[in-house]
């Protein structure tokens, strides 16, 4: 049985996986090294996988050392905040729309997250992977990204698998580097392009249709998902007022529907696919020519509230240079602005915010996570105490 960990993109809302990710751990036994062999990441979620994938360790001791650092993650740690480069930026960028910026060497965006390269390039150690992988730790860790010179979806992966090509998505066996996360995580217009041979890529959430599929390709048959959408039933339950949409709001439906609801379309048509499996006798599969058809068995965890409701309590955390751009564009408005905020709230009390959250809808699935690890039912989950806690900030 191969179990593969699914972490969706989606910017600073990001910090709620490792809150799902942190009761997990606390579930499993204290010595588990490592509970998924297949780690996929997209956009933030890269980050996170790679958190996981590229150090050494158990698995409780990555998730709180992750932890960590979302704890006290702040938006200088992730992009230049400063007035002159936001001001800059924007007049490059501005400049750039008058001659299509086609044809240069520089890749054009709103902020410079050079700051983020740093922070990873301190924190992942990429050779583990490999290691891991020789010692059957491991089995694939796959990054995805988009090429903006064929609009295809590109799932970089390290593993001992072969290469696939499906429609407007493929699989690239590589060894993954820091610009394969900086490329995952490059929002459009927000962060730079980044060139990897030949190819300039962007975020991994633009143009992923299937994001589950780098999963399945790799030979898992159970995946465990953490989205960062908000609850569809609260969601329905929203009154939003009647009002013409600010440019912020229609960012945030954008980002939304790049982020967010490709994984709920995939996670829907899995269940479909599921359903057809057991019902199907084996027999008749083979005669399909569908023999390989077998039911996928998943677990998601995604926000039991409204992330951006979240997002409007914290926005003044956020420096004034990028307040004053979001104020500008509706991007802090109440009533659907703020969730594009969300997707930049890099900041202590935002990102601790979404630690707890995870935790506690976590702990709600606590019944069905316990049921896919196969564990025992139990009543009390231990918390992290203080020596441990200390323990963990070390490098």
């Amino acid at each position: 049985m191969a179990t593969a960990l699914i972490l969706s993109g989606g910017g600073a809302r990001a910090a709620y996986q490792v809150g799902v990710l942190k009761a997990v751990a606390e579930m499993l036994p204290h010595d588990t090294y490592n509970p998924f062999p297949i780690i996929c990441g997209t956009s933030a979620g890269a980050l996170n996988a790679m958190a996981l994938a590229g150090r050494a360790g158990h698995f409780r001791l990555r998730v709180r050392k992750l932890e960590t650092i979302w704890r006290d993650l702040t938006a200088e740690q992730v992009y230049r905040t400063d007035a002159w480069a936001v001001f800059k930026n924007s007049i490059n960028l501005a400049r750039s729309f008058m001659h299509s910026g086609y044809g240069s060497d520089t890749s054009f965006a709103l902020l410079d997250n050079s700051p983020l390269r740093e922070l990873l390039s301190h924190y992942i150690r990429f050779r583990h992977v490999d290691e891991a992988i020789a010692s059957g730790e491991l089995q694939a860790v796959s990054i995805t990204a988009m090429a903006y010179n064929t609009g295809q979806s590109i799932s970089f992966f390290q593993g001992n698998h072969e290469n696939w090509k499906r429609c407007r998505r493929i699989g690239v066996r590589t060894g993954l580097t820091i610009d394969h996360l900086m490329a995952s995580t490059a929002i459009p217009t927000l962060f730079p392009a980044i060139k990897i041979g030949n190819c300039y890529f962007g975020d991994g959430a633009m143009r992923q249709l299937k994001p589950l599929s780098p999963a399945l390709h790799l030979g898992a048959n159970r995946i465990f998902v953490v989205g960062v959408s908000d609850n569809p039933v609260h969601l329905a339950q929203q009154r939003q007022p009647n009002l013409s949409p600010s440019v912020g709001h229609m960012l945030s439906h954008l980002l939304n529907s790049a982020f967010i609801d490709t994984i709920e379309g995939d996670l829907e048509t899995l269940q479909s696919i599921n359903r057809l499996a057991r019902v199907i006798p084996a027999e008749t599969r083979r005669q399909l020519g569908v023999g390989d058809l077998q039911p996928i068995e998943a677990v998601s965890v995604s926000p039991s509230v409204a992330v951006n409701e979240l997002a409007e309590d914290h926005i003044h955390e956020l420096p004034r240079s990028v307040r004053t751009f979001l104020r500008v564009t509706g991007s802090t408005a109440r009533g659907g602005g703020a969730s594009a905020a969300s997707y930049l709230l890099f900041e202590p009390g935002f990102c601790r915010k979404l630690l707890e959250l995870g935790y506690a809808d976590a702990i709600r699935q606590e019944q069905q996570i316990r049921t896919f690890f196969d564990l025992a039912p139990s009543t009390e989950i231990p918390s992290y105490n203080e020596a441990e806690q200390v323990a963990i900030t070390g490098p």
